[in-house]
């Protein structure tokens, strides 16, 4: 059947695909605004927000929110990300209206209560500090404080111990009145959903939500890169080697993702075969391609002990080398099926398939057809893959490492075992 979108008069988009013989349906609510969104004095705010939302309205208290969604063996939940706040849940297709007027009442009449706020502000203080005594969680914050140097899309979406503890509630509501309105959400549903009854029951309780936000769009990022380092007493050295990858709209996005798959996506990935399986220096080793509207970022993580850590990059420098030259066909078509499988398989998640189809919609507009997805990486070449291993590994890399990292060569010598600067520029 497809994905079928419609607008209310406010401007809110409702997307639903009808997923057959399901009997649960995964909704939520997902708002273009996320911790890149918060000002300077703001930091760690979004994700505040996030945990308040179920901390009572006028009409419900924090248990009556629990407790009516649990009554009927349903789930809610939310999240913030760098560009994005979801609401969500999953609940029988009978209990589909129960859900939407949840979220209505969260996302409309939250009280923000400060006894309640104080509670939610320790709660994250908590959560923040599990995050620092977790190495693997430390270096990501600062392999992306590094390549995002003094920027919002650089910043730990938790915030600081310091910013979490200044908020009041008159911040949350200048902050949701600010980000939040139609034009920049969408409503989405998938399973055991019918479409023209889903659309009824969101405009019954959303219809006369705001229709715009007076939101301030973020600053251009700009990817820096370099080098951090911070020595802790650990058994292993957690590092993460970067460059400037690719953003969500440029033509490169999903070749650059295909190459994540092909150097460190699987236990046969050039990454894993070399630095694990041929050299014993780590037991796990895997690349990434996180795209955001304006930019991306390509990275490699491993870990391994101080003795090894001394080798362990060399290795990875030269496989990074190694692929501006010499990527196979067979390569590119193992990658090709995983990425074709991933997709498969998210069809059959009603949670995993509503998130995909909002992402969709708030970065394009419209939904994705698997068959476009399809076509596009069908039309990728090793050629373009060498081209594009060539100028990705070659900028400036960002280098973090947490433990004991004496050994660890220099930035400098790091920098100078990779690509130099390739002259090709066959796509961008």
């Amino acid at each position: 059947m497809g994905v079928e979108v419609s607008r209310l008069s406010n401007g809110l988009t409702v997307a639903t695909e009808t997923i057959p013989n399901f009997e649960s349906v995964a909704l939520g609510v997902w708002v273009k605004s996320g911790a890149r969104n918060e000002r300077d004095d703001e930091h760690g705010l979004a994700h505040l927000l996030e945990h308040m939302a179920f901390k009572g309205t006028g009409s419900r208290s924090a248990w009556k929110i629990a407790s009516e969604i649990e009554d009927v063996g349903g789930e809610i939940n939310a999240a913030t990300s760098v560009e994005s706040t979801s609401f969500y849940a999953r609940v029988l297709k009978d209990n589909v209206p129960l859900a939407i007027d949840l979220l209505a009442d969260i996302l409309t009449d939250s009280k923000f209560d400060p006894m309640e706020l104080e509670r939610e502000q320790q709660v994250i203080l908590q959560e923040i500090g599990a995050a620092h005594d977790t190495p693997d969680d430390v270096v990501f914050d600062r392999f992306t404080e590094t390549a995002y140097l003094n920027q919002t899309l650089g910043r730990s979406i938790l915030g600081t111990p310091e910013t979490v503890q200044s908020f009041t509630s008159k911040d949350l509501r200048t902050f949701i009145e600010r980000q939040y309105g139609a034009d920049r959400m969408v409503v989405v549903a998938a399973g055991g959903v019918d479409h023209d009854e889903f659309v009824r029951e969101v405009e019954k309780r959303f219809g006369s939500f705001r229709p715009h936000a007076q939101v301030e769009e973020p600053h251009s990022a700009h990817y820096v890169g370099g080098d951090f380092r911070e020595t802790r007493d650990l058994m292993d050295v957690q590092i993460v080697l970067g460059f400037e990858g690719r953003a969500y709209h440029v033509r490169d996005f999903y070749a650059s993702q295909v190459l994540s798959m092909i150097l460190g996506g699987g236990m046969s990935s050039r990454l894993f075969q070399e630095v694990r399986e041929k050299h014993g220096l780590c037991y796990s080793v895997y690349a990434f391609h996180w795209g955001f509207s304006d930019t991306g970022i390509f990275g490699i993580h491993a870990a391994t002990d101080k003795r090894g850590i001394g080798k362990l990059v060399p290795v990875i420098a030269k496989e990074l080398e190694k692929a501006g030259d010499s990527i196979s066909q067979q390569e590119l078509d193992r990658a090709r099926a995983q990425y074709r499988a991933g997709l498969i398989m998210s069809e059959e998640s009603a949670s995993s398939r509503a998130s995909q189809i909002a992402r969709q919609m708030l970065l394009f507009g419209a939904p994705v057809v698997k068959e476009e997805l399809m076509e596009r990486l069908g039309a990728l070449t090793v050629e373009r893959l060498r081209d594009l291993s060539q100028r990705l590994f070659s900028t400036r890399p960002t280098i973090a490492a947490v433990g004991p990292v004496s050994k660890l060569p220099a930035y400098e010598a790091i920098s100078s075992a990779l690509p130099e600067p390739a002259e090709r520029k066959l796509a961008v």
